[in-house]
């Protein structure tokens, strides 16, 4: 039976205000997106009616496919590259140049997105690229690799190669040594590059908002767009939907880390 360490009153106490401006906002919201208040008498009742009127919002509804199309294919397009980076600078020796190299690939994670999404868009413009979905995939994919070099890599960094060493004198070909050893090994790895690819593509704004052209409006930028004309309780609905999806993914996610 494991024992469980005990916890300090103080560290509860200090971790208490955070931990309530965290969650109330959350619950907040959660409360609103089942109440109707009529204008006309003031009373509030609780509805599923902002819930109803969601699904049948046609235009939110291209937005979240937007998301979800550009999120696919640019945290794809991250992982492969990424990943196969990140197993280059991890295998290759010193060689003139890799610290640039290492340097430029976490220049992402610390520059300012609006003098990213300024720089990409004068370099698309540059190029004479139409700005729509294609450059918007583009552009998450600049800033998302970054995190799946990383990652892949920090796991790189504890993989015993005597693995592959053993699977050659067996007489496996170099393909099915990466695919037979190599990528299952790493593939927790992959896989949460992926996810924080996806993520940061689906949430991002900023840059988005640079890139994207006439017609590729985004979850974000459709909020954005209406919360400028006050916060309708179709986007309390829309919230309390995409946190029950996150906390849902991150209950299977972290249950499967535990089991593992």
């Amino acid at each position: 039976m494991k024992v469980l360490p005990k916890v300090s009153l103080g560290a509860v106490f200090a971790a208490l205000p955070g931990f309530l401006i965290l969650i109330l906002p959350l619950v907040l919201l959660v409360i609103r997106s089942f109440i109707f208040k009529d204008l006309a008498s003031g009373e509030s009742t609780w509805t599923i009616e902002w819930y109803h009127r969601l699904f049948q919002n046609e235009v939110l509804g291209l937005a979240v496919t937007s998301s979800l199309w550009i999120g696919f294919w640019s945290s794809a397009i991250s992982t492969f590259l990424g990943t196969f980076a990140a197993l280059s600078l991890a295998r290759s020796g010193p060689f003139r140049g890799k610290s640039l190299i290492e340097s430029l690939i976490q220049l992402p994670l610390v520059l300012p997105e609006i003098v990213m999404g300024l720089s990409l868009l004068i370099w698309f413009v540059f190029l004479s690229l139409t700005l729509g979905t294609f450059s918007v995939v583009l552009a998450h994919v600049t800033f998302s690799v970054s995190y799946v070099i990383l990652t892949v890599r920090a796991r790189l960094e504890g993989f015993d190669r005597s693995l592959e060493d053993a699977a050659r004198d067996l007489g496996a070909t170099s393909f099915q040594v990466f695919t037979r050893v190599t990528l299952p090994l790493i593939m927790p790895a992959v896989i949460s590059g992926a996810l924080m690819a996806f993520t940061l593509s689906f949430d991002d704004f900023l840059i988005t908002f640079f890139v994207s052209g006439v017609g590729t409006d985004t979850l974000p930028l459709r909020v954005y767009s209406m919360i400028r004309f006050g916060v309708s309780p179709e986007l309390n609905a829309l919230s309390t939907v995409l946190l029950g999806v996150t906390v849902v993914l991150a209950g299977f996610g972290f249950k499967k880390s535990v089991a593992g």
